[in-house]
């Protein structure tokens, strides 16, 4: 791109348009590109960029110079908990926090109660979500074998994506038999949306704990022994043969092991439509947290070897894994922290520490500002068909915008965490590169490390521009709506 014009193709009109807000003078970054500029912001997306001359007049210009412009992150996967658990999390606690970690979009997950599996339940949700938050969402419907029968509504009703639980993790949903997975990528398959899968082998895990316990093993390190990374290896290649026989789509969530990275790579060399995500705690923790905290690190998969957490680093270099997400799952200070590990609740808060966590790496090398914005923004707009309106600044994109200062160093401080759950592995951790502002759709929601709670409310559901591809079903004629029928599914 070149920085020295503004990129609208009606200049005349331009001239003569005032601007909601200029965002002038910052490092522009793409997952591409990077350069000076300024960004011209109208009714909520981005008029053009340029430089700061060839801007047209504003209502507001705010001086972001010498700070870095990014596309908004977008979380493919977090837990806020609600309905059911607002204890732990809620739509506006657990958007705020998304808002101030630059997080403009997130994918909710299905394990609340009642669980995602029903149009009833998924307008509980909405109409929850469209209350209270002040980032855009996505809302993942669950897959399971009670509910193949709700699928088509559940697409119909407004989700983004579906989350299959193939292992266990908080709230205990069943993890399908393979056959009523098989099922379920059939329906899901004909209309090209996304499966999320919890990839680990619920059986393996299962017998694992019953016999640590029976040996008397509470201890942290217990809870890893009993997750082996063959659990992940087993489903990870399950479901990907299941996702070529039937042209679905598959998103492996938190990958956790080094030995996954083989049947993503497989998979991916076979053409299936696989994409995956790993989570900083992977990247940065390794069994000595086990010591060093407790049961806060019990989570689901575990945190695993330093020989690991090395090779994730690898795949994210060279592509394998696809994203950056959290696994954001909050709960109460006393549901972390309990003498036996099985009694402590599974995951930790993570949407608001993601980005200054990653960008400290950043600065220390680990990867580009570029490779940043592809796993955090651009990747999952593509995977999820948000782009170009989301992941992208670009004329015409949604202005879901944030404004890093990499100078910047702070404190992880639990304490001020808009989260409720708001233990973490990260607290005291210092970090450099942080976001002073986020903006969705053009708006403040957090403006100067401050919440613009204004902005409540203001976050929607991004199901009103998703475009997935076409949908590429496979091997239609032995499908289960098929053989029942006598002929392929229509």
């Amino acid at each position: 791109m070149v920085a020295g014009r503004c990129f609208d193709f009606n200049r005349k009109n331009l001239n003569r348009m005032i601007a909601d807000l200029v965002l002038q003078g910052g490092t522009i970054v793409t997952d591409t590109a990077e350069f000076v500029g300024s960004i011209a912001i109208k009714d909520g997306v981005i008029l053009c960029i340029g430089d700061a001359a060839a801007m047209p007049q504003a209502s507001q210009v705010v001086d972001v110079s010498g700070k870095h412009v990014l596309p908004g992150a977008i979380d493919a996967h977090v837990h806020f908990r609600e309905p059911g658990y607002t204890h732990k999390e809620t739509w506006e606690t657990g958007t705020a926090s998304a808002a101030m970690g630059g997080v403009t979009t997130v994918f909710e997950m299905p394990n609340t109660n009642p669980p995602t599996g029903t149009v009833a339940a998924l307008n509980m949700k909405l109409e929850a979500a469209n209350r209270q938050a002040y980032v855009d969402f996505g809302i993942y419907g669950l897959l399971g074998e009670e509910n193949l029968d709700q699928l088509e509504a559940l697409i119909e009703g407004g989700v983004a994506a579906f989350k299959c639980f193939m292992g266990n993790t908080f709230a205990n949903l069943p993890a399908p038999p393979t056959g009523a997975m098989l099922e379920g990528f059939e329906i899901v398959a004909r209309h090209g949306l996304r499966i999320a899968l919890h990839a680990e082998d619920a059986s393996i895990m299962a017998r694992r704990q019953i016999k640590l316990q029976e040996a008397g093993r509470c201890d942290p390190l217990a809870h890893l022994a009993a997750r082996p990374p063959v659990v992940a290896v087993e489903a990870v290649s399950r479901a990907a043969i299941l996702a070529e026989w039937t042209g679905a789509r598959i998103h492996i969530l938190h990958v956790s092991s080094g030995d996954e990275l083989r049947p993503l790579r497989e998979a991916k060399a076979r053409g299936v439509d696989i994409t995956a995500e790993t989570c900083p705690h992977y990247l940065l923790l390794d069994e000595q947290a086990y010591t060093d905290k407790g049961s806060l690190i019990r989570v689901n998969p575990p945190v695993r070897e330093k020989s690991h957490q090395d090779q994730l680093w690898a795949g994210v270099r060279d592509g394998t894994i696809d994203m950056i997400a959290t696994d954001h799952a909050p709960h109460s200070h006393e549901e972390k922290h309990r003498d036996d590990i099985w009694r402590a609740d599974c995951g930790f808060t993570g949407v608001e520490t993601q980005m200054p966590l990653m960008l400290t790496q950043v600065l220390a090398g680990r990867l580009t500002l570029n490779d940043y914005v592809r796993m955090t923004s651009t990747a999952p707009a593509r995977a999820f068909g948000l782009y170009p309106r989301k992941g992208a600044l670009l004329p015409g994109s949604d202005a879901d915008i944030v404004v890093v200062d990499l100078e910047r160093e702070e404190s992880v401080d639990a304490g001020v965490l808009q989260s409720k759950g708001s233990s973490t592995p990260f607290d005291k951790v210092v970090v450099k590169g942080v976001p002073i502002h986020t903006l969705v759709r053009g708006r403040f929601v957090m403006k100067d490390r401050a919440l613009v709670t204004a902005a409540k409310g203001t976050g929607l559901s991004v199901r009103r521009i998703q475009q997935m591809p076409p949908a590429t079903p496979r091997n239609v004629e032995h499908t289960t709506a098929a053989i029942i029928k006598g002929g392929p599914a229509r």
